[in-house]
């Protein structure tokens, strides 16, 4: 699969943009495990353009991560443009245009999905951030805002049409969250559409290998993006390729294996983060990591409270010795 010049394989698998996810230290495990190509958390175009300091780190880039897209998202069209030329500065591989969050706070004021209720306007600032950066744009976006306006076959043509090199599809309305089942039949459908030649990215629901595969063969997506099921368990990309080569499930990760990925991901988060920031920001991962183990909850609550990482080191390594 390309996104214009940028070569990511057959059957990419991309890790989705998750907000207080996939920071540079998540997206570095990721890439350790297989990520074909990763994106980061979505920063908003308004926050771009005030200097706001929370927007401006998103844009802090390292080599690792490559190919890696920055995500921007926004319902003001000049303001989306001046952000993707901000955001082109700091050279990731592709710009990409959040129209499928569905959170209240960003889609009731129109960004987001919210922008699936102006088509027209959606268009237009695809088109404009096309025109205004030289390298490529691409679209994250939902079937439509509900049931009655699943507009994404004819969207889909439109955002081609203006220029964009690739199109990731969310089989949910904006309406539904992340309630009920990702319908993938018109992700299909776009993808099946004569017109279309830029690469169609499935996303919803992917939570195993079989899944994966079976979106592949049964709908013809081009590559498949990977959000939630990366919660505490970034192996998965490392587990479908496995599959999708060889047709065979690997061996269940083992405690011991997952203490010591839990290791790495806390270095790597205090190195990017510092440590006061780094340690709190891992700690939904390594409540993540180690969910479903029994007799855990009194564990569990000193590694998500502990402020030292040497304590918290010791912590991981009492869970490798007690759990199998």
């Amino acid at each position: 699969m390309k996104i214009s010049t940028l070569d990511l394989g057959e059957k990419p698998l991309l890790l989705a943009p998750m907000e207080d996810v996939t920071d540079a230290s998540f997206r570095c495990i990721c890439k350790e495990y297989g990520a074909d190509m990763v994106f980061t958390e979505f920063v908003p175009s308004d926050g771009l353009i005030r200097d706001a300091r929370k927007a401006l780190v998103k844009l802090v880039l390292y080599e690792y991560e490559r190919p890696i897209g920055i995500q921007i998202y926004g319902h003001i069209p000049e303001s989306m443009v001046e952000a993707a030329i901000m955001a082109e500065e700091a050279q990731p591989e592709v710009i990409d245009l959040n129209f499928g969050c569905p959170v209240n706070k960003i889609a009731k004021r129109g960004a987001g999905s919210g922008m699936m209720r102006e088509p027209d306007k959606l268009v237009e600032i695809t088109r404009r951030v096309v025109e205004a950066v030289k390298i490529p744009v691409t679209v994250k976006t939902r079937l439509g805002w509900d049931e009655e306006s699943k507009i994404i076959v004819e969207l889909a043509e439109r955002l081609q049409d203006v220029g964009i090199a690739a199109l990731t599809i969310h089989g949910r309305t904006r309406n539904q969250l992340f309630k009920g089942v990702a319908d993938w039949t018109l992700i299909g459908e776009v993808k099946r559409n004569c017109r279309m030649h830029i690469p169609i990215i499935g996303n919803g629901d992917i939570t195993t290998p079989e899944e994966a595969a079976q979106a592949f063969d049964q709908y013809g997506v081009d590559g498949i993006m990977i959000g939630r099921a990366s919660f505490g368990h970034p192996w998965i990309f490392k587990e479908i390729r496995h599959f999708l080569n060889t047709g065979e499930k690997l061996p269940p990760m083992s405690v011991a294996e997952k203490v010591e990925l839990a290791k790495r991901h806390l270095a790597k988060s205090i190195e990017v983060k510092g440590d006061r920031v780094g340690i709190l920001e891992m700690r939904r991962h390594l409540s993540y990591y180690f969910k479903g183990l029994d007799n855990f909850k009194e564990t569990r609550l000193k590694l998500v409270t502990t402020n030292d990482p040497a304590e918290i080191i010791s912590i991981l390594d009492f869970i490798k010795e007690n759990w199998q």
